[in-house]
């Protein structure tokens, strides 16, 4: 009998969670194995970087980073497919699969630091699966130095004191904006789960596990919190819709956070690295934003643009993204 894929990843680990969704969806037998000091020398044989997760082939291979992992493996895998018909939903689905992973994030991690009660939690949770069998004194020793080497990380992800209320704005009004969509679907492209849920879901997911974005998504979004836990072992109940059908509530989120947020924050963060800057400065639709530049999103954008580039035929799609002022971003 064949070995089964091994993933080693954390529960507070958006990007682990997606790659595990991702497996348990296309039915892919694989072992999930919690990352911690036990097995840290077996990780090391087969990561490159020290980040989860790390997904350990049968042919005992080693792949890294959630997004070429799930397009390898879809290509492998390839029914059920994640990717609508719909030429335009399906690149709409790889533009916020790609707005999930980069800017969603920016939610998730701020939140998860930014303030003393999500701070304890998120450190602690990290502690435990770390250390499973770790007597309460050693778990608080363990919360603590989890804390203090988390919080100042904030500024990894662009949060502080200019941007952090940004951040927070950004992602109440996404929630609304899916909480609408969701009006009737399981998913965001209908009845089954497509790229852009893997890349957006877990985001959100994480997020609702921590005790301030949890309480604002249990209060104002109750389709979006069942969005995600259904996320976590997703079924297909459905078809996908086309794009005619998805676009009175997708476009709103395409227009205010992905075309005018995400995509110029984006150029320029790569144009900062670009000019091999240590700080950038951008005008979005939320305000100034100022941050230290970040390497990996300037591959990640120029990824985006290849698969823009490699569509046949770009006369819809050009529209959609034209019309919720994208396209100058994705075709520079």
């Amino acid at each position: 009998m064949a070995r089964p894929y091994r993933i080693f990843g954390g529960e507070l680990s958006p990007y682990s969670i997606k790659v595990r969704s991702y497996f348990r969806y296309k039915g892919i037998p694989h072992e999930w194995i919690p990352r911690s000091p036990a097995n840290q020398d077996e990780f090391r044989r087969y990561a490159r970087l020290p980040l989860v997760p790390l997904v350990v082939t049968p042919d005992d291979r080693g792949m890294q980073d959630s997004t070429p992992i799930i397009e390898a493996m879809e290509a492998e895998f390839p029914e059920p497919s994640i990717h609508p018909p719909d030429p335009t939903a399906a690149f709409v689905s790889v533009l916020l699969e790609e707005f999930g992973d980069e800017w969603g994030n920016k939610w998730m991690f701020h939140y998860r630091w930014a303030r003393p009660a999500d701070q304890e939690s998120g450190a602690r949770r990290i502690a435990q699966g770390m250390n499973p069998g770790a007597d309460e004194e050693t778990l608080t020793a363990m919360t603590a130095q989890v804390r203090e080497r988390m919080v100042p990380r904030v500024w990894f992800v662009g949060s502080n004191e200019q941007t952090a209320p940004q951040i927070e704005q950004s992602f109440l009004d996404t929630v609304d904006l899916i909480e609408a969509h969701l009006d009737g679907r399981d998913y965001l492209f209908g009845g089954r789960p497509a790229f852009g849920d893997f890349g957006v879901g877990f985001q959100m997911h994480q997020a609702w596990t921590d005790p301030t974005p949890g309480r604002l998504l249990e209060e104002r979004a109750p389709r979006t919190v069942a969005w995600v836990k259904r996320l976590v072992d997703p079924t297909a109940n459905g078809e996908f819709d086309d794009w005619a059908s998805l676009a009175p509530t997708l476009t709103p989120l395409l227009e205010r956070q992905v075309g005018a947020i995400f995509l110029p924050w984006s150029v320029a963060n790569a144009t900062a690295i670009a000019g091999a800057r240590d700080e950038f400065s951008v005008g979005l639709g939320s305000g100034e934003w100022t941050q230290k530049p970040q390497k990996y999103h300037a591959r990640s954008l120029a990824a985006l643009r290849g698969k823009y580039g490699e569509l046949p035929e770009r006369e819809e799609i050009d529209a959609v993204l034209e019309s919720t002022g994208c396209l100058r971003w994705l075709a520079a």
